[in-house]
């Protein structure tokens, strides 16, 4: 989600930013509803005649890295299968909200495009046709192996350095053969949505659509995505977390008491969130803060936190802290169902704790979710709770877009 600040940023930066197609609605003063779709085709078509945007004149894969200070990430951005789980091979592994989804599609038909990629991550070493290395390990896959080749050893398409200190790099990939080996040796594998699955759920609405229409195979059969091994890349999750604007913080902490140990922590912001992650370690764990400082909430009552859970939710599932947040501290000591009214959502626990004290309610500072138990729960067709995942960073919107016109 693109804050107001940044949004009006990013209006000023440029007159062609991409901000303008992905968005082409009131936000960036355009028309509401079914008249921003044709808004956004228009202006790509536009674009595309100015060649402000360059189509391809020869199909192509792109190597994308991300390098920050830590940090390195590379994959490839290219076409995926759109289907069921266990046709196409993408797991999600959160649920989808139908308004979202609608609209994301009818931008979708309307430009006949995908303007931005979904965020896919797989492990590459286990499973690929890339047989046992010199040590006895598993070598990486094809596409892996062209990552790493294409930008180790050549001079990238374009480089960019955003604002959060990231530097973008881009290189083309058009040899047939090396084509060929990526779709090999990817075939069979699964991946794992790590960000965009309203875009993805949009693009099987979109086929289905076409389908039933009696357009048959086409273009919508596939989507623009970013694949990232995660065996060469382990991917970063930060967590996500809550405001409740309507909740005061001595009235949450009390409330809370009926299935927490609650204890106040003492210090600052540092010394808070450091005690949080402290105790996520032995178990579920949050922070509440507001106007009275900061309380950790550490070990749930055990026969109140299963009494609480929905029934046929796994093991794995009910041992997520996100799942005692939504069903035992929110819904049942709280009596709040999770909703976008009522609770806001934050990827910044300092920010988080800002909003609370403004609006003199309750910020509940969380811990990230493990990227193996996302993909445990993902692989046995569960989803986590809503808004539990923060993969990142992802990959930067406006570098490769995806048109199905000719």
């Amino acid at each position: 989600m693109i804050g107001s600040g940044a949004l009006d940023g990013l209006l000023a930066a440029d007159p062609h930013n991409i901000v303008r197609l992905i968005l082409p609605g009131p936000e960036t003063g355009g028309p509401p509803g079914a008249a921003a779709g044709p808004l956004a085709a228009a202006r790509l078509r536009d674009w595309l005649a100015a060649g402000v945007l360059v189509r391809d004149s020869e199909q192509a894969l792109y190597v994308y890295e991300q390098n920050g200070p830590g940090f390195l990430q590379r994959g490839l951005v290219g076409l995926v299968p759109v289907g069921a789980p266990e046709a196409a091979g993408i797991l999600p592994h959160e649920n989808v909200m139908p308004g979202p989804v609608a609209g994301r599609r009818a931008l979708m038909a309307a430009t006949q495009a995908n303007l931005e990629p979904i965020f896919l991550v797989y492990n590459g070493s286990s499973g690929e046709s890339g047989g046992p290395d010199e040590s006895g390990g598993r070598q990486h896959g094809s596409a892996s192996l062209l990552v790493e080749r294409v930008a180790s050893r050549e001079k990238p398409l374009l480089t960019a350095v955003t604002h959060d200190g990231l530097t973008h790099r881009l290189w083309r990939v058009t040899e047939p053969a090396a084509h060929a080996a990526v779709a090999a040796g990817l075939t069979g594998r699964t991946a794992l949505i790590a960000d965009g699955h309203h875009r993805y759920a949009a693009y099987r609405e979109l086929r289905d659509r076409m389908r039933a229409e009696g357009h048959g195979a086409g273009p919508w059969d596939y989507g623009l995505a970013f694949l990232v091994d995660a065996d060469a890349y382990p991917p970063r999750l930060g967590a996500i977390h809550r405001v409740l604007p309507g909740l005061p913080d001595d009235e949450a902490a009390r409330r809370a008491s009926a299935g927490f140990t609650v204890s106040s922590v003492d210090g600052d912001f540092d010394a808070a969130t450091e005690a949080l992650a402290s105790a996520g370690r032995e178990g579920p764990a949050f922070l509440l803060a507001g106007e009275g400082g900061f309380r950790l909430l550490t070990s749930p009552d055990a026969a109140r936190l299963a009494a609480a859970m929905p029934a046929g939710t796994s093991e794995r599932w009910r041992a997520l802290d996100a799942a005692a947040l939504q069903e035992l501290l929110l819904a049942d000591l709280w009596g709040i169902k999770d909703n976008e009214d009522d609770i806001r959502i934050s990827h910044d626990a300092a920010e988080a704790v800002r909003a609370a004290r403004a609006a003199e309610g309750t910020a509940v500072l969380c811990n990230p979710v493990p990227f193996p138990a996302v993909r445990e729960i993902a692989a046995y067709g569960e989803r986590v709770p809503r808004k539990s995942t923060s993969f990142g960073p992802k990959p930067r919107t406006g570098l490769v877009l995806r048109t199905f016109s000719p």
